[in-house]
């Protein structure tokens, strides 16, 4: 990574969780132990023993999986800040849909303690949202935007069913969200358009209006926090731009929950706003695979992902 130009840290969401994940780092910083035990304290449940110990049934739940993944996050952030600093690296930031509330952490909006407690809640509401199994989401690949939408709308009018566009994630990936009957039946027509239709692994239909009960209830927490100005541009998830107000930042991310994740938009976003590399903090490649996609072969671009201790000190020189 070359510390002269802009990079984009981009922090993943539901999805890269993986065995053993942030382990070294906790293992190497007290500070990043003492915010696993913070996280443990506000999910009731002891998390490093499901995601160090490798609980692959537990790893996936919601609950357990959000305050986990976002302390994996923010910690790689932490090992990072002090070489970006040191470098004078000109950093913005974007998170995908949980992976938003690591943003917040890392800008400074929320306190440490803060975004633990609300992504710990956040994950409570949305895995308790659908208690009979009413909703769901799926990844439709291999079509454009358009046809995704059009397709979203004659399903949705044929099953009169609730069905939306969750997630623009790249030009070939595209998530839908709503009643499961309506998402069942997007397989089909999926399908006579060479496209493919993969079920999420979720416990309801996130990113959609059947949300809108833990999004009031996530809201009424949030509204009681203390919210700051970004130190580093943040990218939202709703608005697809940065935004500076506290106030603003507040209202957007209490619509975050039944809105969709503008992915592609934010990364043309980062882009335009100067970003030509692309750093994931986090578990995976998700979202470096993503990036990449978005911007397309004819762009010139780094992308890479780092979470391991050594290969964080790697990023830039210390």
């Amino acid at each position: 990574m070359n510390p002269t130009t802009t990079t984009a840290l981009l922090f993943p969401g539901q999805g890269s969780q993986e065995p053993g994940m942030g382990r070294s780092l906790a293992e190497a910083s007290s500070d990043v132990m003492d915010l696993w035990k913070k996280a443990e304290s506000a999910a009731g449940a002891a998390l490093r023993e499901i995601y160090w110990d490798g609980d692959a049934e537990a790893m996936a739940e919601t609950r357990y999986l959000q305050p986990a993944l976002t302390v994996v996050n923010i910690s790689v952030f932490m090992a990072l800040e002090p070489a970006l600093e040191k470098n004078g690296v000109k950093a913005m930031m974007t998170g995908h849909s949980l992976g938003e509330f690591s943003a917040l952490a890392a800008a400074r909006v929320l306190s440490l303690e803060d975004v633990v407690n609300t992504v710990a809640l956040r994950g409570r509401l949305m895995a308790e949202a659908d208690p009979e199994g009413r909703g769901a989401m799926a990844a439709v690949l291999k079509l454009d935007q358009g046809a995704v939408e059009e397709l979203v709308r004659e399903v949705g009018d044929s099953t009169g069913k609730l069905l939306v566009l969750a997630n623009r994630n790249s030009p070939s990936q595209y998530v839908v969200s709503g009643e499961a009957e309506a998402v069942d039946a997007m397989a089909q027509p999926v399908k006579e358009r060479k496209g493919r239709l993969v079920k999420l692994p979720v416990s309801g239909a996130f990113h959609s209006p059947l949300m809108q009960e833990a999004a009031n209830e996530l809201a009424g927490f949030m509204k009681k926090l203390s919210w700051g100005a970004p130190r580093y541009p943040v990218y939202f998830n709703v608005t697809a731009g940065p935004e500076s107000d506290p106030a603003a930042v507040m209202d957007i991310m209490c619509r975050q929950m039944i809105s969709p994740v503008r992915y592609i938009e934010i990364v043309d976003g980062l882009w335009q706003a100067g970003a030509r590399q692309f750093l994931e903090l986090g578990p995976k490649t998700v979202l470096a695979k993503l990036t990449a996609a978005c911007l397309g072969k004819d762009k010139e671009f780094e992308t890479q992902s780092v979470i391991e201790p050594d290969a964080v000190r790697d990023v830039f020189p210390a």
